[in-house]
């Protein structure tokens, strides 16, 4: 049975939750290593308020993710994702993404520190398939 590029991103989504998420410092594009979660196509990462990062998104909602790859090579599937970036309302969602290793860094999803990033994508492209990357419909 063929795979639509849905269900093919969805997988990587689920297999991946480690990637770089790019973002604008002083109107340069600044990555770091980020821990993603997703519902659905919606993307949420877990970061402290007092990064740069949240600075940075507040000032240029414009971010770029790389997801999946994992060092194969060739047919090694990963996901750009382009999309904007917001601070997560969304009531449950600190206890929701809250996991053992979010420990290093907060006390627990009550931590005032704690701020969820919502990246809601514009495009998810599937790249390294062997052919021209593959644009997710959703």
């Amino acid at each position: 049975m063929v795979k639509t590029t849905k269900d093919m991103a969805l997988k990587i989504l689920n297999d991946s939750m480690i990637g770089t998420m790019a973002t604008i410092q002083d109107n340069k594009p600044h990555s770091r290593y980020m821990t993603f979660f997703h519902d659905d196509f919606i993307i949420y990462t877990a970061t402290s308020k007092k990064t740069h990062k949240v600075e940075e998104v507040q000032k240029n909602p414009n971010t770029h993710i790389l997801l999946g790859y994992e060092g194969k090579g060739l047919d090694d599937a990963f996901l750009e994702i382009e999309g904007t970036v917001e601070e997560s309302q969304e009531e449950g969602m600190k206890e929701k993404v809250w996991n053992k290793h979010l420990k290093g860094w907060f006390e627990g999803p009550e931590d005032p520190d704690l701020v969820i990033l919502k990246i809601t994508p514009t495009q998810i492209r599937i790249m390294n398939i062997g052919e021209a990357p593959q644009i997710v419909e959703f």
